[in-house]
């Protein structure tokens, strides 16, 4: 493993434990050339999921843009990395639970949209606004009663 401090190839292992549920090894390796300590994931292989967009076009699940729209979303907010990292882990597995080779891209943003309503309303609304494409200040509305209704449901 490349050291990201001086690029050296060698390292070694310094501690291993479970990460996300057991699906994945964090690992920390320390670098034999300067003694830089980096942690590093490994995770199984899945075959790819594509993703069917709006227009119809088709690209491959990338959890990283997931993670970075979420990101945004939870800008300023008072919820960690790590919850958002869970979320996108929860999102992966409902998506790989699905069983297709390929979803919509409308069925993950209801999946996000999910997640969302149940832990941070701002962000709810901020990813909504995004997802949902609000024109104008009805539809904002509209969603924010649709939200109230949920939790009045709970």
């Amino acid at each position: 493993m490349q050291c990201p401090r001086c690029q050296n190839n060698g390292s070694r292992v310094v501690d291993s434990r479970p990460a996300d549920d057991n699906k994945a090894i964090r690992r920390r390796r320390e670098c034999e050339q300067c003694a830089f300590r980096f942690t590093t994931f490994e995770r199984l292989e899945q075959p790819p999921i594509l993703v069917v967009k709006k227009n119809g076009t088709r690209e491959e699940f990338s959890r990283e843009k997931l993670l970075r729209g979420l990101r945004r979303a939870f800008e300023k907010r008072p919820v960690t990395a790590e919850e958002q990292e869970r979320i996108v882990n929860r999102v992966e597995y409902k998506i790989r639970d699905h069983g297709d080779s390929e979803i919509r891209s409308t069925k993950i943003g209801e999946y996000v949209m999910d997640e969302l309503a149940e832990l941070d309303d701002v962000a709810y609304i901020r990813f909504a606004s995004v997802y949902r494409q609000f024109k104008d200040i009805e539809v904002f509305m509209k969603e924010m009663q649709e939200l109230e209704k949920k939790r009045k449901d709970q």
